[in-house]
């Protein structure tokens, strides 16, 4: 699990009376709002908040030992994002008027209605929730780290904007609100809802679903199972995705693609978190965080009434926004240095040199494909290459003549060079010895190590750049 944090209770009802109690936390639960923490004994309430995360609690102002009266300006000091709704009977308003004034977030007269008090209690929770991730983002915004910097090791890329888009992710992972994720095809968005989840610590599966081309039959049948005999073949049982996906993250993807009828049962889905196996009239609750991505303008569809706008504002709570290749382009030497790796040792080869004017072609390209299209072609070229060293001309097959367009600035590959010339320092004129053992410092500097980028900078091969670092270590006496 990645998450750390103390162990997280979101609702804590605090009354002398049992059966409001019991109700109370029935009625939330019945919900899905959950786990719920009562207590008969109001003096109990302090040390549960010094030791647990609490998003809301429920108190009655009138109680033995400690009254909600005197807890409720110790929350106010001490927990002042922490939202308390009050409960207090019809001829207390006053009173219940007055909390408010001291810091309360509502309050609710006894008996309590059951609509109101879940959609209160749901507002008090929505609430809590965006406070810590704006708490959250701003420790980000000021640190510039990642805490769980290990949950991006597969996607590849030293893009500024993509570590940007990591710590949002860092901050939001918790949350079991809806995240979409957009991009071109082939930007990587299976990578980033597989780390997300990671990152949410769940303990239940990532289950992942294309939904371009399911009818709503299909889509209901796959997402909610159905009972025996609901229709004509369902010969048994089947569980549906959000059952298998319970306590873990369901990942809709293509989800543009989504039919109208379909769209209306997710959105059901969403707000109410409960759902119909085919051929049962018992809903069932659901326990499941949901990822959606998808590679279209959802607005422009929207315009157009081929998607509905409060089923994308319900699943845009979160946002991600993958730039394409083109957009970081110093991703790019970084990226085909890995997947000429990856495909050499896939294919049982030796891993070819890079040429310097290979990868200035490749930065030139607009990669319409994005991340996936370079993968594609690097696998290619190395399957097809017999030689130590990869040609240009196996890429200028399947790069269109006048495709290029003009390299962006690379700010982060080719950052300002430290290097300084020798001779610029003093009188002294180096020798080509000691301008060669700067050079290749100064490339190993910029590729943190990575001996084959430093020497596709120098223009020589990995080979040579070894024997020239072997010549360098001295031998043991």
């Amino acid at each position: 699990m990645i998450h750390t944090k103390k162990s997280n209770l979101s609702v804590v009802i605090v009354d002398d009376e049992p059966t409001v109690l019991f109700g109370a936390s029935a009625l939330l639960q019945s919900v899905g709002i959950k786990p719920v923490e009562t207590l008969e004994d109001s003096r109990a309430l302090l040390p549960l908040l010094e030791t647990r995360e609490v998003d809301c609690v429920i108190l009655d102002l009138f109680m033995p030992y400690l009254s909600g009266l005197q807890i409720l300006p110790l929350l106010a000091r001490h927990y002042p994002e922490l939202p308390v709704i009050v409960l207090t009977a019809a001829h207390e308003l006053d009173t219940a008027v007055a909390c408010m004034k001291e810091g309360a977030f509502d309050y609710l007269a006894k008996p309590v209605d059951d609509q109101r008090f879940i959609t209160t209690v749901e507002k008090a929770l929505e609430v809590s929730r965006l406070r810590r991730q704006v708490g959250v983002l701003k420790n980000y915004l000021l640190s510039d780290r990642l805490i769980h910097g290990e949950a991006f090791a597969s996607i590849i890329t030293k893009s500024r904007k993509m570590r940007a888009i990591f710590q949002y992710m860092e901050s939001i992972a918790g949350s079991c609100e809806p995240i979409l994720i957009c991009g071109e095809t082939g930007v990587g968005k299976e990578l980033i809802a597989n780390t997300l989840h990671t990152l949410s610590g769940r303990k239940g599966a990532l289950i992942a679903l294309n939904v371009a081309g399911l009818d709503d039959t299909m889509f209901s049948d796959t997402l909610f199972g159905h009972r025996k005999g609901a229709f004509s073949g369902a010969e048994e049982n089947r569980l549906g995705l959000i059952t298998q996906a319970a306590g873990g993250t369901l990942f809709l993807d293509e989800i543009g693609d989504l039919g109208h009828i379909s769209q209306v049962k997710l959105l059901r889905l969403l707000q109410e978190n409960k759902y119909y196996p085919l051929g049962s009239d018992v809903p069932r609750n659901s326990d499941t965080c949901f990822l959606c991505a998808t590679n279209r303008h959802l607005p422009k569809l929207m315009d157009q009434e081929r998607f509905r706008s409060d089923l994308y504002f319900r699943l845009s709570v979160h946002q991600i926004e993958i730039p394409p290749l083109r957009d970081r382009r110093e991703d790019i030497p970084y990226l085909v240095h890995y997947f000429v790796e990856e495909a050499a040792t896939a294919l049982g080869k030796k891993v070819p040199n890079i040429p310097a004017e290979l990868l200035q072609l490749l930065e030139h390209y607009p990669f319409p494909g994005n991340i996936r299209q370079l993968r594609s072609m690097i696998y290619d070229a190395v399957a097809r290459s017999n030689s130590p060293t990869l040609s240009t001309s196996l890429f200028n097959k399947v790069i269109p003549s006048g495709s290029h367009t003009p390299p962006s600035p690379r700010t982060e590959y080719t950052e300002p060079s430290a290097i300084e010339p020798i001779w610029q320092r003093s009188s002294f004129f180096p020798t080509l010895k000691e301008n060669e053992e700067k050079l290749i410092q100064e490339a190993l500097r910029r590729t943190n190590g990575n001996q084959g980028m430093a020497a596709t900078l120098l223009g020589i091969s990995r080979q040579a750049l070894n024997q020239r670092l072997r010549k360098k270590t001295p031998t043991p006496s």
